[in-house]
């Protein structure tokens, strides 16, 4: 704790040192390209012309030319930002995604807070601005600045909209989160499991109402999109490439061939549904908000046919929580010796360096191993979490029947 409180003493310092160094890695290497930031910025404007899903953007890798690959209400949001100068776009982008960085640790940190949050508010907002210096050098999170990615940003409304009180915000923002990218629709089981029926009935109030714009806006574009592209993972990228981290990519580095949703993918997908329900269930009777939350969008990412590495982004919550939450220490020891080489050295630069191209499917033993690195640790996680989490209500049920007894005794 002396550590810490040296450390929050210098916070500001600390997340100002780590924004410059990381923005000067950037600027000088591939992320000052912000390709996929390029793509939202140079295609979305053709929603409004009916070729959104012909064209790809001119800063394109040799190897694969990039299209827009997500649905047409997609595009309509990004539009205000192609209203900018490409300049001003990338650095307001840059800047809006490091803002929901520090909200999402602010969130992650007053769930976990409760209480303590009102009374040592200063405390934790210097935990908060530690805490995003120190994620800048989280992978995942790194990578998204580098490609110009959105994961950030869709983080941080898909947590607010979760922890949302009102059942109408919850849902709404979750659907229409969903309307822009279609893996944050995974978020409607944790409305489910918390029986927040009105608000997992917004979701899909506002998902559909997502749709019907993209229909409403040009109906071939959108029919194109639905019922053609939308279940064509190669469009999106490579599916065995180091980059995509799902059960899918790993899968299929292990097998030497795309699985499809072949019987190793249907075995892995019913694995990772049970652990998930698991963990859960358990984080539900806990009381647990955020690793209920953190639970399903992990089970959302294993299950995704492609999950980049910098989607996983959801791993920053988990690593503060498992800092904070009064859980057993085998459990906290073991996810935070698992996690944290994984997301703070570049495993996935190290696999890339060893593959011919993005589109090579065949590894090495070893090298498909390395490859299940986030997907493994993921159930690995929910594993841990369902034991810990269980094991803390039975203390805690121990407890409880200790203070009674005698209350009951005196009586």
């Amino acid at each position: 704790m002396k550590l810490e409180q040296r450390l929050l003493a210098v916070a500001p310092w600390l997340l100002a040192i780590s924004a410059v160094a990381r923005t000067w890695v950037i600027v000088t290497g591939f992320g000052n390209e912000s390709i996929d930031l390029y793509v939202y910025w140079s295609l979305a404007p053709h929603v409004l012309e009916g070729d959104l899903y012909q064209v790809t953007s001119p800063h394109s890798p040799p190897d694969f030319p990039l299209p827009f690959t997500y649905p047409p209400f997609g595009a309509l949001v990004f539009l205000p930002m192609t209203w900018m100068f490409w300049g001003l776009a990338q650095w307001s982008f840059r800047l809006l995604s490091v803002l929901c960085l520090y909200w999402i640790v602010r969130v992650t940190l007053r769930l976990i807070a409760g209480e303590r949050w009102t009374t040592d508010t200063r405390l934790w907002r210097q935990r908060a601005i530690l805490w995003t210096a120190v994620l800048l050098w989280m992978m995942p999170v790194f990578h998204t600045f580098e490609f110009g990615q959105i994961n950030l940003v869709l983080a941080a409304v898909v947590l607010a909209a979760m922890v949302a009180r009102d059942q109408r915000v919850a849902g709404a923002g979750i659907g229409l989160t969903a309307g822009v990218k279609l893996v944050p629709a995974i978020s409607g089981l944790y409305f489910l499991a918390t029986r927040r029926w009105a608000a997992a009935v917004w979701s899909i109030v506002a998902f559909a109402a997502s749709v019907g714009l993209g229909f409403l806006v040009d109906f071939n574009q959108a029919k194109q999109y639905w019922f053609v592209l939308f279940g064509d993972p190669d469009r999106v990228g490579p599916v065995a490439t180091a980059h995509n981290q799902s059960l899918r990519g790993a899968l299929s580095r292990t097998f030497g061939y795309d699985v499809g949703m072949s019987w190793p993918w249907l075995i892995a997908a019913v694995a990772a549904v049970v652990l998930a329900g698991f963990a859960l269930r358990a984080a539900v009777r806990a009381g647990d908000a955020l690793i209920g939350v953190v639970t399903v969008q992990f089970l959302g990412l294993l299950l995704s046919p492609i999950s980049w590495d910098h989607h996983w982004v959801w791993v920053a919550p988990l690593l503060i929580w498992l800092v904070y939450t009064r859980i057993a220490t085998w459990a906290r020891i073991t996810l935070l010796m698992l996690w944290c080489p994984v997301v703070f050295w570049d495993v996935i630069a190290f696999q890339l360096r060893r593959q011919p191209t993005i589109w090579t499917i065949s590894r090495p033993g070893w090298l498909s191993a390395v490859g299940w690195a986030y997907p493994a640790l993921a159930l690995v996680t929910l594993v841990v979490i369902a034991v810990a989490l269980a094991g803390t209500m039975r203390i805690r049920s121990t407890d409880l029947k200790d203070t009674v007894r005698p209350m009951n005794t005196v009586g």
